[in-house]
């Protein structure tokens, strides 16, 4: 049947727990299969599953491909008139058949599934919601953590949980309860961009109250409508969620996400020497700007360990690259990362960050800070005198003030710099420090350029330039495969800079320096690869990788996780009794669960 892709992959790893090849199990018949979207093909049921699963009279007679299906469902789809209803929609589709979601049309609908779309639907989950996705714990009912994650699976069926207190989502601020929805399409993009299997994913919120008033105002939200708790009973609810997380699920790796400026570092400082976990927005962001800054120095001929970079924006996110980019510089040069951090200059509101101001630097920041005698006498209130003192050859914008690298400040860096390396990182759009013609105007040509969002090519002088995007959804998704399929004790240093070497080695910009500097997102999978091929080689070196037998030649090593990326193409259903049938096989996992029962 066309509905049944040819087994292209080698059977030499199928023996593998995660294997994606052959046929797979279903102790699921009739409505009950065709509720598991994880089981469910829909009108592409060929005759002898639906003889098998008791499914004729319950579909239309005709038996269609998974291409044929795609049409028709693409067709509804740009049908919907706005893209909040676009994204509604594809939610829907997610909840009936996962396959037909993650298959095709990846770029033009990754603004709908992610930001900025998804951002709305975040501002009107309490509006929205038809159904529960994910597990919602609330900082009142402590005592029941432990029993809430429980219900989810056995000690080896998650592999990848991502949980936000929603204090923090995607550039809007204080969503509260429904910040679930941040922890959803994450673990979506781990399944679209790296193949982590979609049923073996945990989204959890944890709900700590919310200060957005109009959430506190509004009769229908449906979080806890109260101030947002914080201090030591906010301490021991985290505490508790990852104690229990590890012991239920003690394979799984925990991805903090869009947690509060406060609390964000805080947190993965606290847990990293633990368990294996990540911070998107702390550890993210720098990997992905840090491979688009090695691509860039490749460029421009220079050294890592050589650069001067000034950051503009010193939050969650800009004090997160500096860390990556700080232990890039102390791994290649053998310096401490105090002395590794003289190279970097951070910017803020008040200005130049500064020893003095130490009552007001959050935990991230105080690395960054300088010694005020050194600026003694030299104005550093502002980003333009700091760009005149300092001559960066790297300026990095994280401070969403649109605009904010302005003609005098760029001319001022490409006067001292051949090839300044450019980077206006604020989401969304309006936001961008800068925009990326007027740079190229302004330089002459001669900027190499990132953007946090997507830009079409510039053209100057004739000549077309590639700009890049620096998409976290081109990293984090291959080191969560990476540390997933290793089943890592802790994510290290060494594996993050691994990681962004993997992805700096896919820059276009290597053979063409015309080209972007990062890789396109449409080409995210095959990235992947090579990223958790980095992660895994790495976790092995430090003897942190749990899983014996990991193939040690690298093209074995890459076999090796082709062959447990979840891919959307109907497998050919064995049906088995319910008795010994695995909680897949029985379609009690994953948030689309139709059967689970409490434990």
């Amino acid at each position: 049947m066309a509905s049944h892709n040819k087994e292209i992959k080698s059977t030499k790893f199928g023996h593998l727990p995660l294997s994606t090849s052959g046929p797979e199990e279903c102790a699921l018949t009739g409505s009950a299969l065709l509720r598991s979207p994880y089981h469910n093909k829909g009108s592409a049921f060929p005759s002898n599953e639906r003889k098998d699963f008791k499914l004729f009279g319950m579909l239309p007679p005709n038996t269609q491909s998974l291409e044929e299906q795609v049409e028709r469902a693409y067709q509804q789809y740009s049908s919907r008139q706005s893209d909040l209803a676009k994204n509604t929609f594809m939610t829907s589709m997610k909840e009936q058949n996962e396959v037909l979601y993650y298959k095709d049309h990846l770029k033009e609908m990754f603004s709908i599934i992610y930001t900025p779309t998804e951002g709305d639907a975040i501002q009107n989950f309490s509006r929205l919601f038809r159904k529960p996705e994910g597990c919602f714990l609330n900082i009142e009912d402590q005592d029941r953590v432990h029993e809430n994650l429980a219900q989810w699976g056995d000690a080896e069926d998650i592999d990848y949980i991502v949980v936000t207190d929603g204090e923090e989502i995607l550039g809007i601020g204080d969503q509260g309860v429904g910040g679930i929805l941040i922890s959803v399409a994450k673990l979506v993009l781990t399944t679209l961009c790296a193949g982590i299997h979609p049923s073996r994913t945990l989204p959890v919120v944890l709900d700590c109250g919310t200060d957005n008033e109009e959430l506190l105002n509004d009769d229908l939200y449906l979080g806890l409508r109260k101030p947002r708790v914080r201090g030591k009973q906010y301490d021991d609810f985290i505490d508790t969620f990852v104690r229990s997380a590890r012991k239920l699920y003690p394979g799984a790796y925990i991805h903090f996400e869009d947690f509060g400026l406060t609390n964000a570092r805080r947190i993965l400082d606290q847990y990293r020497p633990k368990v294996p976990c990540f911070n998107d927005d702390v550890q993210g962001t720098g990997c992905v700007t840090l491979a688009g800054i090695m691509a860039g120095l490749h460029v421009s001929k220079l050294k890592l360990t050589d650069m001067r970079l000034v950051i503009f924006g010193s939050g969650t996110a800009g004090t997160g690259v500096a860390d990556q980019v700080r232990d890039a510089i102390a791994a290649e040069s053998g310096k401490s990362k105090e002395e590794a951090a003289k190279q970097i200059w951070c910017v803020d509101k008040p200005g130049l960050l500064l020893r003095s101001q130490v009552n007001r630097l959050t935990h991230g920041q105080e690395p960054y800070a300088r010694e005020d005698s050194d600026w003694q006498g030299k104005d550093h209130d502002d980003l333009l005198s700091v760009v005149k003192e300092v001559k960066p050859h790297i300026l990095l914008g994280l401070s969403t003030k649109p605009k904010a690298f302005t003609e005098e400040i760029i001319k001022e860096m490409a006067k001292h710099v051949d090839r300044p390396i450019i980077f206006p990182l604020s989401n969304p759009t309006r936001l961008h420090e800068a925009d990326p013609k007027d740079i190229h105007k302004w330089t002459k040509g001669k900027a190499l350029i990132a953007t946090g969002s997507p830009f079409p090519p510039i053209e100057y002088n004739g000549k077309k330039y590639e700009v890049a995007e620096c998409n976290n959804s081109t990293c984090f998704p291959g080191i969560g495969l990476g540390a997933v399929l290793s089943r890592t004790k802790l994510l290290s240093d060494k594996m993050l800079v691994a990681a962004v070497k993997a992805l700096a080695a896919q820059s276009p910009a290597l053979k063409d320096p015309d080209m972007g500097l990062l890789p396109d997102v449409v080409n995210v999978r095959e990235i992947s690869v090579h990223i958790a091929v980095a992660v895994i080689k790495q976790a092995v070196e430090e003897d942190l990788a749990t899983i014996k037998d990991i193939p040690d030649t690298d093209p074995d090593l890459e076999e090796w996780v082709r062959e447990q990326m979840w891919e959307p193409r109907y497998r050919p259903l064995i049906r088995v009794g319910k008795k010994d049938a695995s909680k897949h096989a029985k379609g009690e996992l994953g948030v689309g669960g139709v059967q689970r029962e409490s434990r």
